[in-house]
């Protein structure tokens, strides 16, 4: 189970569940307070355009008994009429009970509904401008078609809404009320309860609460099956390379490769990149094999010699060669010192970091060197790099000492500056380096067959030691035909930095 849940097919899943989750409950609620807002401003529409029908009729003057109110079972409102005494003058007809209005009262005929000059008649009223003229002390009759002017009537100018409930035949449903006032002539300030039903609000909003509640789940199921699946095949071919490198790491067989996949995307490059790797570490693993090899054999016969001699003076005194075992031991010497080399160069040893003239450098360790075959002519210009002394003292040596083994007549050792670098050329006048085998010589314990056949000749490394502190160095080292004919080795490096 643990496995399984901290796979990324798993993660993915889950984080893509959560996101989902996260995204449909935000949207969810946001549907629903969206949904119960517009119908509930509907209702207070509703409610408001109501109010405003009867204060329209009482500021005509109709007479409460005779107000058109809305039925209550076809449009789904409710009508309260307060006098500013608090008395309910008006009210929709079925109404058994209302709360969120100024009186509980459902209708003029509880508690004090009479209103003044009514004749005590509950719930209706003459217009006031009806009989007080019968008895005109003038008698002259002209006021009959005169219509009297009636005070203007002061309305509310924003309705008041608030919340309640009211009960018709039996039933109790939540209202919208809002609330209306105005400034009626001869009755004084009169208020105007208008409700309208929240059951289309509520039944709305349970509907897609119910639907969400039912749909959100299955649609997780979907989505994180979905998931599952997609995820599932995109890490397919991570598997595959998994299996693969388990199966190398098994084997110890890096000739194989890794699958790689027909697509373009992160895991085709992995792929790539992983047989890349392979590959550079089976070239470098042959290249160790060989190295030891090479080294071994090397080795073998200077050793091998060393003890002929050494067992031939120990039988026979008188015929002991103490030139020779000197030259095996020397050659031993050299071997092993190039392959501690060798080795803290493939360590990644850096080189220091002195400053140091490279023409100075040459003038001393020529003028150190002993029995070489040709003389040494000498150009040296003033050119400051930074590095190692010794290792850059060693390509010098070795550069010479592989002239020395192939000049004819003369060897020419120059330093300067060209083109922003500081150059140490050495040159011979031998038979010089096939261009075709111009790179191959850099190899380790690579020997041309004119090489092989001299008794003095190298073991091969050099060369390949001399390109390599060139590279750390930040350089390079070539080789081309001289002007004399023979090779011609350049080591190219960077100029020291003024101080």
């Amino acid at each position: 189970m643990r496995r399984h849940f901290g796979s990324v097919r798993a993660q993915a899943t889950l984080g893509a569940t959560l996101v989902v989750a996260v995204a449909l409950l935000a949207a969810g609620t946001g549907v629903l307070m969206a949904l119960r807002i517009n119908l509930t401003d509907q209702a207070s529409s509703q409610a408001e355009t109501t109010a405003s029908r009867v204060i329209s009729q009482l500021a005509s003057g109709t007479a409460y008994a005779d107000l058109d109110l809305p039925d209550v079972f076809d449009e789904g409102r409710v009508v309260q009429v307060v006098d500013e005494a608090g008395r309910v003058v008006a009210a929709s007809q079925g109404l058994e009970r209302i709360s969120g209005t100024a009186s509980p009262e459902v209708g003029p005929g509880q508690g004090r509904s009479e209103e003044p000059g009514n004749g005590g008649t509950p719930g209706n009223t003459r217009p006031p401008d009806e009989g007080e003229n019968d008895g005109d002390d003038d008698g002259d009759g002209d006021d009959d078609d005169v219509e009297h002017e009636r005070d203007p009537v002061e309305l509310s100018d924003e309705p008041a809404f608030s919340d309640g409930s009211a009960t018709v035949h039996g039933q109790s449903t939540e209202y919208r009320f809002a609330e209306l006032a105005a400034e009626l002539p001869e009755r004084g300030e009169v208020r105007v309860f208008a409700g309208a039903t929240l059951s289309a609000e509520r039944s709305a909003v349970g509907t897609v609460t119910t639907a969400m509640l039912i749909g959100f789940p299955l649609l997780l199921v979907v989505v994180s099956g979905v998931t599952w699946l997609v995820t599932r095949r995109a890490l397919r071919p991570v598997e595959d390379i998994r299996q693969e490198m388990e199966a190398i790491t098994a084997s110890e067989d890096l000739r194989r490769r890794v699958p790689v996949p027909g697509t373009h995307d992160e895991v085709a490059r992995l792929a790539r990149t992983t047989n890349a790797t392979l590959a550079a570490l089976e070239e470098s693993v042959e290249r160790q094999r060989r190295f030891v090899a090479d080294a071994s054999h090397e080795l073998r016969s200077p050793i091998a010699s060393l003890r002929t001699q050494l067992e031939v003076g120990s039988a026979h005194p008188e015929l002991l060669d103490v030139e020779g075992a000197v030259a095996d031991t020397v050659r031993l010497q050299q071997l092993a010192a190039d392959l501690l080399l060798l080795a803290r160069l493939d360590a990644g040893e850096r080189p220091g970091g002195t400053r140091l003239d490279l023409a100075a450098l040459a003038r001393e360790e020529l003028s150190q060197r002993v029995g070489d075959r040709h003389p040494v002519a000498e150009d040296l210009d003033h050119a400051e790099v930074v590095g190692s002394r010794g290792q850059l003292a060693r390509v010098l040596g070795n550069l010479v000492d592989n002239a020395q083994r192939h000049a004819a007549a003369g060897v020419r050792v120059s330093v300067g500056v060209r083109e922003g670098m500081a150059v140490l050329a050495v040159g011979d006048d031998g038979a010089g380096v096939p261009e075709e085998e111009r790179q191959r010589i850099f190899e380790r314990f690579v020997r041309l067959d004119d090489a092989r056949a001299r008794d003095d000749g190298g073991a091969g490394l050099g060369l390949a030691i001399a390109r390599d502190v060139a590279v750390r160095h930040g350089g390079t080292l070539t080789v081309r035909e001289s002007a004399e004919g023979g090779a011609l080795f350049e080591l190219a490096l960077p100029l020291a930095a003024a101080s």
